[in-house]
């Protein structure tokens, strides 16, 4: 028997027809579609989006003087980057490029996308650089107008304590930053933001209560759902748990609560099968393409 994420899904493309909002099951490009093009790359969204991922989740750091980039790392990573003077770099060498020492223009100049990354051979190869969340956006949003497909944004806050004013500023700065280009671009009514690090979820709440929040949880996090969200000190519109932590039991105690579930990162067929089944809400994937092979 077909999973229920194929009826769900199948749901959603006659949505589409008819032209209704798509609102039921949210198909999440992780990175954009990390594993076919360069993560966190203006191409990766643009793929995604005609992948039909119906959001894209993404990562932000802050550079040295203050502006919001799109990474997932702290640092220039060895294993996608190549210098201006064309070498690789070692784990030692990336780990010294901090980003947040590093003005914007020092870190365009670097390429993520020619290195072929040995976790992704589907991805392709192209050069690629790591964009500002604004100019992402802009080029993310006339796409979607283009394709005529509508698309939303996950945006993830990295930040851990132990990083506060070393790899990172103090995460309030960090909320801020991210929120006034999220307004500057008159998405806010599309956006989630996200978080492992719940300081910067509860900096949200505060500021900016209008704004849907995703909690973050690792693999390797066995508290219960309840200390989690006791930690947290408040109910978010999301949990977004690795995809092994979830059982039927759990999906059942956030539909109880209220609490939409999406999964991560999802990269097989029966895994998305198997979760699709226990009824999650959405989920997040390095492979978008795999939704339309459930059809």
């Amino acid at each position: 028997m077909i999973g229920a994420l194929v009826v769900i899904i199948a749901a959603c493309n006659a949505q589409k027809k008819a032209g209704m909002p798509v609102t039921s099951f949210d198909k999440q490009g992780h990175r954009g579609c990390r594993g076919l093009m360069p993560e966190n790359t203006i191409p990766a969204m643009l793929k995604a989006i005609d992948l039909g991922a119906t959001r894209l989740e993404m990562d932000v750091v802050i550079s040295k003087d203050g502006q919001v980039v799109i990474s997932h790392d702290f640092y220039f990573h060895e294993t996608l980057t190549t210098t201006p003077d064309g070498k690789t770099l070692t784990k030692e060498e990336a780990e010294k490029l901090l980003l947040y020492n590093m003005t914007y223009d020092s870190i365009r100049k670097y390429d993520v996308g020619l290195k072929p990354h040995p976790d992704f051979p589907q991805q392709k190869k192209i050069p690629a650089y790591k964009p500002l969340l604004g100019e992402l956006l802009d080029a993310t949003e006339k796409h979607a107008k283009e394709t005529g497909k509508p698309i939303t944004y996950n945006i993830e806050i990295k930040s851990k304590p132990e990083f506060d004013g070393k790899k990172h500023p103090p995460v309030e700065e960090i909320v801020d930053l991210t929120m006034k280009v999220v307004r500057q671009k008159g998405i806010e009514s599309r956006t989630l933001v996200q978080s492992f690090d719940p300081r910067p979820l509860q900096v949200m709440h505060r500021k900016y209560p209008g704004i849907p929040i995703g909690l973050l949880i690792d693999g390797r996090d066995k508290r219960s759902l309840e200390e989690q969200l006791q930690q947290l000190g408040y109910t978010p519109d999301a949990y977004n748990p690795h995809f092994s932590l979830v059982t039927q039991e759990l999906v059942d105690q956030c539909h109880q609560k209220k609490i939409k579930i999406n999964p991560w990162t999802v990269n097989t067929l029966d895994e998305m099968k198997r979760l699709g089944s226990l009824k999650v809400d959405g989920i997040i994937t390095d492979y978008p393409n795999l939704f339309s092979e459930l059809n």
